[in-house]
């Protein structure tokens, strides 16, 4: 087994703050997207309800938009899932392999 490390060691690593960097980098840009579409939605309702009652077939035009919504956050989901498996879980198990040497 390898030499305890500190906190303070693991905190002040290059590649630990490269990582947390890189989380903090994508979790951002995807919650500002999502927050974006939602608040868009929702200013939408409050301003727009003119374009929302527009009909789209036998709906009206905020149905297929509400929905989108949804589907959206999924996608944005399914993008950071994909990102962690290939890249964030590659990152963590190098980062440990390293301190537990």
């Amino acid at each position: 087994m390898g030499d305890l490390h500190t906190k303070s060691d693991i905190l002040n690593d290059p590649e630990f703050i490269e990582l947390v960097r890189q989380k903090n980098s994508i979790s951002t840009t995807l919650t500002v997207i999502m927050l974006g579409v939602y608040f868009g939605f929702v200013l939408l309702l409050a301003f727009g309800r003119d374009i929302l009652a527009a009909r789209a077939g036998a709906a009206t035009l905020g149905i297929p938009l509400g929905i989108g919504v949804i589907v959206i956050a999924w996608i944005l989901t399914g993008v950071y899932v994909r990102w962690a498996n290939a890249r964030y879980d590659a990152m963590i198990a190098q980062f440990k392999a390293k301190f537990n040497e």
